[in-house]
């Protein structure tokens, strides 16, 4: 049987890089970087993907840091909403499936009603936040054969090949091994996933009927309270768990945020990504660490 071409965005990024290990034996995987086509130019993106052989592409290609959307609005915005755009264009035109990621931080400006379904209104105070909220508005009312995946916060450790994006468990770890304290946000509630889930799952996401999706496990604790978790599941003690994990009392005591994601759409097409605490579970499994007790 012929495998599907999948062509990757962003491929060396951590969530492409872990969607490529995972499924090299399920896809036939076309690898695009910055060094193939300038995503800053949507035009020179629309040329690219016509001349490209694909049955799918996984979009992850975005600026995604807070900083640059804010302080580069033009630049950012033709490389996270025309770019994508274009590319989502070519796929329509062809008949070809598009995966696209957007995010939790389109919800970072909602001061209720979370858990956040996929009909939710969303609200933002990012560029970022709003400039995948254009893109996921743009998709819906077009006869494009789409899966957005909207993601919480992903977490995981470094492997062979990949890099991952700064997350919990890494300030986490390095906080343990090197006793340097770290700070946590207490007034902030947001899902955590283990990344290498969503690489395994891929397969099954691709496949979804169109529309969009929430990707995220469940919690109820604050970044602070996973933290601490994930300290102890790291095997500090009590006494390193206090030193190192501190809270960051400060940060939205005005205004405490909450965007954790409904997952019950996803359910219903039989994909469940568990609780956080199941998500740490699997983490330690995978990187050898003893089981938490």
């Amino acid at each position: 049987m012929t495998k599907q071409r999948l062509a990757v965005t962003g491929a060396n990024g951590y969530i492409a890089s872990l969607v490529r290990l995972y499924n090299g034996q399920e896809y036939d995987i076309v690898p695009v970087t910055r060094h193939d086509v300038d995503f800053s130019d949507p035009g020179a993106v629309r040329a690219f993907f016509e001349g490209l052989d694909f049955d799918i592409v996984f979009h992850t290609a975005a600026v995604a840091t807070t900083a640059l959307c804010e302080n580069e609005p033009e630049l950012t915005h033709r490389i996270n909403v025309e770019s994508p755009i274009e590319l989502a264009t070519v796929c329509g035109e062809r008949g070809k499936r598009l995966v696209f990621i957007t995010t939790e931080q389109t919800f970072n400006a909602k001061t209720e009603g979370a858990p956040f379904a996929e009909s939710a209104e969303p609200e933002s105070h990012s560029h970022y936040g709003r400039q995948k909220t254009e893109v996921d508005a743009w998709l819906a009312t077009s006869d494009v054969d789409y899966v957005t995946l909207r993601l919480s916060w992903m977490f995981g450790l470094p492997m062979p090949g990949v890099k991952p994006s700064p997350n919990v468990a890494l300030q986490v770890l390095d906080a343990i091994r090197t006793h340097e304290p770290a700070s946590f946000k207490v007034h902030d509630r947001r899902g955590l996933t283990y990344a290498q889930l969503l690489a395994e799952k891929f397969p099954r996401l691709a496949r979804l009927p169109r529309g969009q999706y929430n990707v995220s496990s469940e919690t109820g604790l604050t970044p602070y309270g996973a933290a601490r978790y994930l300290a102890a599941a790291l095997g500090a003690d009590d006494e390193l768990v206090a030193q190192v994990i501190l809270p960051d009392l400060e940060s939205y005591a005005d205004a405490p945020r909450d965007y954790r994601l409904d997952t019950e759409k996803l359910a219903e097409q039989g994909i469940s990504f568990g609780t956080f605490e199941e998500n740490v579970a699997r983490m330690m499994r995978d990187f050898g660490y003893p089981e938490r007790g």
